[in-house]
């Protein structure tokens, strides 16, 4: 049978620990083409280059896998994916595995959502990964099983139009997550704060740091799951309108 054929990117850049343990689930699933930014895009959401020139340079090419680095961001590497680098359109992109969770309001600022919800744009079937989990010794071992379910499901079964999947892991525990649930999205945010600092020319920086406030109580979260140690599969899409609010919504006089 003749393999799929699989766009990877992410927003922790080439070296990071979570997009090698991407490369190698999709290895056994089909044809691979890694896509991916030279230094850390997290924060990045939906940015696109337009003020430098974008460049992509080969640094794998084997049977069944290709790897580029790129200087742009991660929807520039979905965009030359598609219309430079791939020889047809892939049946799969897939992002992450993120360091450091995406679920709730994250999926906005998320620079791995932004290469998921691309590719939905663009009517292909997109996955993101993230795991729950900031430490530097994150374990992602435990994501395996899962990655490989979620992304073989979509493979046979495809999306909905303008549909992709944001899926986020607890953390390592030795028991292994519960299972999966598919969740909404939580009702939750950071709330921002500044430090000020004074560089020594004596000018004002500024470093922004926050808190994040869960003030959603319904037990169908993301957030839920993921503490009680659920895989959270949330469907997503791009369309931001408030369609109950289409008819009324009236300016007339």
């Amino acid at each position: 049978m003749k393999k799929p054929l699989i766009l990877i990117s992410n927003d922790d850049g080439a070296g990071a620990a979570g997009l090698r343990k991407l490369i190698a689930i999709m290895r056994r699933l089909g044809d691979v083409v890694t896509i991916v930014s030279e230094g850390p895009m997290s924060g990045m959401g939906h940015a696109v280059t337009m003020q430098q020139p974008l460049r992509a340079r080969l640094v794998a090419d084997e049977p069944g896998y290709k790897e580029y680095i790129t200087n742009g961001t991660p929807v520039d590497n979905i965009k030359m994916g598609k219309h430079l680098l791939l020889y047809k359109t892939p049946d799969v992109v897939v992002s992450g595995i993120n360091h450091g969770s995406n679920a709730a309001i994250n999926v906005i600022y998320s620079g791995t959502m932004g290469a998921v919800l691309e590719a939905a744009i663009d009517g292909i079937p997109a996955i993101g990964f993230s795991l729950d989990d900031y430490s530097s010794k994150a374990s992602f071992e435990h994501t395996e099983q899962f990655v490989e379910q979620i992304t073989k499901k979509v493979l046979q079964e495809g999306l909905p139009k303008n549909v992709c999947l944001n899926v986020n892991f607890p953390p390592f525990t030795a028991s292994g997550p519960k299972g999966i649930k598919i969740c909404r999205q939580a009702n939750a945010r950071w709330i921002e704060d500044f430090e000020e600092r004074i560089d020594p020319y004596g000018r004002n920086y500024y470093w922004m740091g926050g808190r994040f406030e869960n003030g959603d109580s319904r037990h169908e979260t993301d957030l839920k799951a993921l503490a009680e140690n659920y895989v959270s599969v949330v469907p997503t899409q791009f369309d931001f309108t408030a369609h109950e609010f289409v008819t009324k919504l009236n300016f007339e006089a």
